[in-house]
Order: C-alpha cells, then structure tokens, then sequence
C-alpha cells in the first residue's frame, strides 16, 4: 500500500506563494501521473495541476502562469509551487498518485489565502 503525505500548506496573504510538498512511501511500483487537486468548502474536487512520468503537464485554466507542478521521480515526490495567490485559491488541496496497482491519495493540506 502506498502513502501520501503533503506538506507547506498554510496561511498567505493575496499575492504570496506556497510550495506544497507530497511524497510517496511504501509499497511503489510503477507512478505513472502525480497530480494535485482542490476542494474549497461548498465545491466539488476540482484537478488543479497533473504531470505524467516523462513531465508532460497540464493545469486548470484559472492557475495557469501561477501555478507550476514538478516532480522528481527519484525522491518519489511531486510539488506545486503557487505564485500570485489569490483569495480564490483558498482550499484544501489533495495529492493523488496514479499507479501501476492503483489510485492514491493524500489527507490533504489546508491553504488560505487572506490577508
């Protein structure tokens, strides 16, 4: 089984940055895509950011040129590194992990964006 943990949530005021953290343990075979999704309260899960093995990306289109997803496939570990925060950001963001024996996901780390 494998397990997530996501770190570098936070408060930050409009305009700031995070860089969020999730790194895989356990038992890891094959990760094909890593991605970061959101659910802010009220709304559905929505994909933020994912990247494939080879580092072919894509992003939601309302954090397109703030946002930018790397991953390092050594450490197992993928990152979202969020510029030019707005309020609108705010939410609790997941990690998932796509894997030759499954779907993973993280607990979440909370991210607030106010001044």
């Amino acid at each position: 089984q494998m397990q997530l943990v996501e770190s570098g949530g936070g408060l930050v005021q409009p305009g700031g940055s995070l860089r969020l953290s999730c790194a895989a343990s356990g038992s890891i075979f094959s990760i094909y895509v890593m991605g970061w999704y959101r659910q802010a309260p009220g709304k559905q899960r929505e994909l933020v950011a994912r990247i494939t093995r080879s580092g072919s990306t894509s992003y939601v289109n309302s954090v397109t040129g703030r946002f930018t997803i790397s991953r390092d496939n050594v450490k197992n570990t993928v990152y979202l590194q969020m510029n030019s925060l707005k309020p609108e950001d705010t939410a609790v963001y997941y990690c998932k992990v796509d894997d030759s024996m499954g779907d993973y996901w993280g607990k979440g780390t909370l991210v607030t964006v106010s001044s």
